[in-house]
């Protein structure tokens, strides 16, 4: 048994970014995580290795399609699958090993096994209790369920599974549009699976711009995804080698089924907080399972703090991390800050997909004016080189003062142009102030700059 400042409950993004940043800023930190290795579901079965399966599978795509138009001639490669999944592995380790030297490096006690809390100051981790000032609950979440539909991660799989299948499937049915099932689903896809997406909704990556659901959509088709929207699944029924999914339209309550060797149930995921013993604590909750906090992530027991996925707000992992070392600057007695208008989101598909700010449904929801500034990478030189053309950057912009209120790129590198609009608008800049920066020539970068140019007298290259 130890004394703490503060004591993390679970190592994944929040709570080792805020476990770092809490040794940093002087407290005496411990981390309790009942993991074989640290970095929770993002590092071990999310983010990274999903990562690492789209960039190998993105290869084959470019060997497959691009390669002889630029004079690469030869065999295409043959997928040797279980080198992939090691590859994929690899990369798990390294980043996991990683995180546990970086909790050495700044003396953060690893608690191995998993946490409750029986009191306010008090964590418990197997037999032993430890003592803390501080315990902010970082638990993460789990892949949510649907009535009908029983997972046993071989033929009916979460993203776990779907990350560890025994072989590429000849066919798959995803259920669910969202981040997740479009990134394994293009896995697949690439890989030779005949991929279907099953979604409830009309459009596909809810709360999305709906410019950016249209064309994401049209271009995932044309790579091979099979879409079948507005569908309610009803039940999945596992055969020896396959399943068979059941769904009802929800136009005309026509009943349909599909077959296929792969399931993946892809519909979110929900806060996980079981064992911890809240409850009993009288930590108030949401209506949603969500652990209530108020603007310090406090909840309503003193001195027990939580944030990541296990609170209201995006589950993203950089969300998490943002929250983590915020709450850290509270401990401290410094004052820490997470602006919930700029947290970017990204597809990591190919065309990338990102998003920061409104859209604008919820401007016009809003009632506010607003100006667009649009801008293809047909007209990019750089994109065109490398076959990625593809896509548009769009910024939206006050239409009094020129602020710059969103943006919404697919495209090449989304991922990585979303952080200058981020930059910006956490400066309070506006459409002009991109314009006016000189961007260098020939990037992708260039098209950011197109449409903040758009915003005003217009792009050049359009």
């Amino acid at each position: 048994m130890a004394n703490y400042d503060v004591i993390i409950i679970g190592a994944g993004p929040g709570g080792y970014v805020c476990a770092i940043r809490c040794a940093q800023l002087g407290l005496k930190t411990a981390v309790v995580e009942g993991r074989e290795t640290l970095g929770g579901t993002c590092l071990n079965v999310g983010c990274i290795p999903s990562k690492a399966l789209l960039h190998a599978s993105h290869m084959l795509h470019e060997a497959e399609h691009n390669f002889a138009k630029m004079g690469l001639k030869g065999k295409s490669p043959s997928v040797d699958w279980k080198q992939m999944l090691a590859y994929k592995d690899d990369v798990i380790g390294q980043n996991t090993k990683g995180i546990e030297f970086l909790f050495k490096k700044n003396k953060v006690d690893w608690l191995k096994g998993w946490g409750s809390i029986p009191e306010a100051g008090k964590v418990k981790v197997g037999d032993e209790v430890h003592e803390a000032k501080n315990i902010i609950v970082a638990s993460g979440s789990v892949p949510s369920s649907l009535p009908g539909v029983e997972v046993d991660e071989k033929i009916v799989v979460t993203s776990t599974g779907a990350l560890e299948l025994g072989k590429v499937p000849k066919s798959m049915v995803v259920i669910g549009a969202g981040v997740i099932g479009l990134e394994m689903g293009s896995v697949y896809a690439r890989l030779g699976t005949d991929v279907t997406v099953v979604e409830y909704l009309d459009a596909i990556t809810p709360g999305m711009d709906a410019e950016v659901q249209k064309t994401f959509q049209r271009i995932l088709k044309k790579q091979g995804l099979k879409f079948v929207m507005g569908a309610a699944v009803q039940s999945v029924e596992t055969l020896k080698t396959k399943a068979k999914v059941n769904y009802k339209l929800r136009k005309n309550d026509k009943e349909e089924t599909v077959d296929a060797d792969i399931v993946l149930l892809a519909t979110g995921r929900k806060p996980y907080t079981d064992g911890l013993g809240l409850a009993d604590l009288g930590v108030e909750m949401t209506d949603r399972g969500q652990i209530k906090t108020d603007d310090h992530w406090q909840t309503n027991v003193k001195g027990i703090y939580a944030i990541g996925d296990a609170i209201a707000g995006p589950m993203l992992a950089h969300k998490a991390e943002d929250e983590g070392m915020a709450c850290a600057e509270v401990l401290a007695g410094k004052h820490g800050h997470v602006n919930y208008g700029v947290i970017p989101g990204v597809i990591y598909t190919h065309p990338e997909v990102a998003n920061v700010g409104e859209t604008e449904e919820t401007l016009k929801e809003a009632g506010r004016a607003y100006k667009v500034g649009k801008f293809s990478f047909m007209g990019n030189g750089r994109a065109k080189a490398v076959f990625a053309g593809d896509g548009f950057v769009k910024i939206l912009a006050d239409k009094e003062t020129d602020r710059i209120l969103g943006a919404h790129i697919i495209g090449p590198g989304a991922g990585d142009l979303i952080h200058e609009v981020c930059v910006a608008m956490e400066f309070g800049a506006s459409a002009q102030d991109l314009a006016l920066t000189c961007h260098a020539h020939p990037t992708y970068s260039e098209a950011v700059r197109e449409a903040a140019l758009a915003c005003g007298d217009g792009a050049i290259h359009a």
